[in-house]
């Protein structure tokens, strides 16, 4: 009964009927019993510790005591395990521990999205062997209301979707740390809701997760220009110089131009003097400041090289492993894609938080960087280790990290890559939606999925970054491969075709977040400078879509919008435009020509393969 009244009081707070579906989902959930495996992989009776799960609304307090007389070493507990009732074939979507992967397909068929999944790349195990998803999952039955179960917080530790065709497994994961005798453990905050529309339902977690960990605001959305894509780890002070040169006389509204890599001998030895830069990557930043720009940089703080002069100084700042000696990333997981196996500082360790706050300080007062884009940040949650807190979990490690990084960082712009998604909550102001942008089809489309499954976080939790906006055929740019590898492109590839360029823009601009050029600048044509210059400034509203296929995308502004329409297959297709009430003047956005005046709807019977539109739309006086 208390069950059933819990979940009429989700109803009634949402707003929306619940289908029988969810409800049966819902209500299943609720009855499900909880349980505590312990490190020897037993299960703990009532006599040895108990779960706690108190409901308001559809909001769930969880946490867990020792009511034995012995400490307790839990390896996880399982808040809720029950079968889930859904078709094999429902479609789900979940995020990833880190920011590389995300999780899709069906219940029965899950399928690795993003680049690097968790359980292969990063190596990190998943319970009983089902596949899982992190901090959220998303059920959409056929004919049924969309589910959303996900944790509202993210302090201490992590949440696990566990699922296959039958059986969902919610569970926390303990680390094996030891509960003493009536220690109480406050976990994650839960939550379960229902309904139509996915934005909806992404509104009310965006409004519970804010209650824990408030948005880190920062305006306006940042615009800038990055080295990586055209220059790598290789770039150099006259590349620097030559596109800083170029955005002082032509589009000054690239205000942060940013040194990514290349600039450090070793990573982790972020001060000292890298050859890339002839020995002085300070005197590069103080000429940005000089042009009125603001320099930025990418840095890695929680990874060292063993040949880096912070390993070998500071052995004992290390994540370490069971023999008390600092762990080798790549025994637990991927060692890291240059200058590796990389080791990881340990965010507990009082010395690695002074340090953190000393190295960002610097480089924010001395150096005058007022962005800082934190690659890595994986490896300050890694699993497998032993902390200098030996009660801190992987997310605290990481979270006191991050505050003394912010301590240190100021006023600046803190964007996360590679990070945790969920154990990020709260600390950054921008974050990374996607893998890394290369010239070509296969990585706009790619991309640009990974990108637009996440938009509707820009705004919500942070700005997201959708990574650089690419508008030449290469030139000077490159890749990097698995092994760390980075091979300039040299304009061995075909020429990128003005749809594929066009579809691109288009996913940038859908996503809402931050703009940043990726091209070597000095040689963008004037055609595509026209293009850039379309996308400026960022709105800072991502384009809410109907479903998953994001065909057409609706983002509202305060005196137009802007509808972006895609085609991801290779042939022509048609596409149809909404309109709500009265009469509206359309216009294709990119090349500014008019397309007409329309009511009701608008249809594109002929949209090329790979290509994508912005179309604005503005109502018509009825005078």
């Amino acid at each position: 009964m208390f069950c059933l009244l819990v979940l009429l009081s989700i109803q009634v707070i949402a707003g929306i009927p619940v289908s029988k579906t969810a409800e049966a989902f819902l209500s299943d959930l609720k009855q499900s019993k909880p349980s505590i495996i312990l490190a020897d992989g037993s299960k703990a009776d009532a006599a040895t510790a108990i779960v706690s799960r108190i409901w308001k609304g559809n909001l769930c307090a969880l946490s867990v005591k020792n009511t034995s007389g012995k400490p307790l070493a839990i390896r996880e507990v399982i808040v809720f395990d029950f079968n889930h009732g859904l078709d094999a074939n429902t479609p789900i979507y979940g995020e990833s521990f880190q920011k590389l992967g995300q999780i899709g397909g069906t219940l029965a068929k899950p399928e690795d999205w993003g680049s690097y999944s968790d359980r292969a790349h990063y190596k990190i195990p998943e319970p009983e062997g089902m596949r899982t998803a992190y901090g959220m999952l998303t059920l959409q039955p056929q004919q049924a209301d969309r589910l959303l179960v996900a944790t509202t917080s993210c302090n201490r530790f992590i949440s696990r979707f566990s699922f296959d065709a039958k059986r969902l497994r919610i569970s926390m994961d303990c680390e094996n740390l030891v509960l003493k005798p009536g220690e109480t453990w406050n976990l994650e905050e839960f939550m379960a809701i229902a309904g139509p529309d996915r934005e909806k339902l992404y509104d009310q977690l965006t409004q519970a997760i804010a209650v824990h960990h408030p948005r880190l605001v920062f305006k306006p959305i940042p615009m800038g220009w990055c080295s990586w894509v055209c220059f790598g780890p290789k770039v150099t002070a006259k590349n620097v110089s030559d596109n800083t040169d170029w955005i002082a006389k032509n589009l000054p509204e690239l205000k942060y131009v940013q040194i990514d890599d290349g600039y450090q001998p070793w990573m982790g030895d972020w001060l000292e003097t890298g050859t890339a830069f002839g020995g002085g990557v300070a005197n590069v930043l103080k000429e940005i400041k000089a042009k009125k720009l603001e320099p930025a940089i990418w840095v890695a703080p929680f990874i060292a090289s063993p040949q880096s002069k912070l390993f070998k100084e500071h052995p004992d700042w290390m994540v370490k492993d069971e023999t008390g000696k600092p762990m080798r990333s790549d025994k637990v997981g991927f060692g890291g894609w240059r200058q590796g196996p990389w080791y990881a500082l340990d965010g507990t360790h009082p010395e690695v938080q002074r340090y953190f706050t000393a190295l960002f300080k610097t480089m924010r007062e001395k150096w005058g960087c007022t962005y800082f884009k934190l690659d890595a940040n994986y490896w300050g949650a890694i699993h497998g280790g032993v902390h200098y807190d030996k009660s801190a979990t992987r997310i605290e490690a990481y979270r006191r990290g991050m505050e003394a990084i912010r301590k240190g960082a100021g006023d600046a712009f803190l964007l996360g890559c590679n990070h945790p998604i969920w154990g990020s909550l709260g600390l950054i102001h921008g974050s990374r939606s996607s893998m890394d942008i290369t010239h070509g089809w296969e990585s706009f489309a790619s991309i640009g999925k990974e990108n637009l499954l996440r938009s509707w976080q820009n705004g919500r939790f942070w700005w997201n970054d959708p990574d650089c906006i690419l508008l030449t055929n290469g030139g000077a740019n490159g890749v990097m491969d698995n092994a760390g590898n980075f091979t300039a492109d040299k304009d061995t590839k075909p020429a990128i075709p003005e749809n594929e360029f066009l579809f691109h823009a288009a996913s940038i601009y859908a996503t809402g977040g931050l703009l940043l050029s990726g091209d070597n600048l000095p040689a963008i044509s004037p055609e595509h400078l026209v293009i850039l210059k379309k996308l400026i400034p960022p709105t800072g509203v991502a384009a809410r879509f109907e479903n998953e296929k994001f065909e057409i995308g609706t983002t509202v502004l305060k005196s137009e919008t802007v509808y972006s329409v895609f085609n991801w297959g290779n042939t022509v297709a048609k596409r149809t435009i909404q309109l709500p009430a009265g009469k509206y003047r359309l216009t294709n956005k990119f090349t500014g020509k008019l397309i007409g005046i329309y009511q009701k709807a608008y249809v594109i019977n002929d949209m090329a393969g790979r290509s994508g539109m912005l179309i604005t739309a503005k109502k018509v006086s009825s005078q």
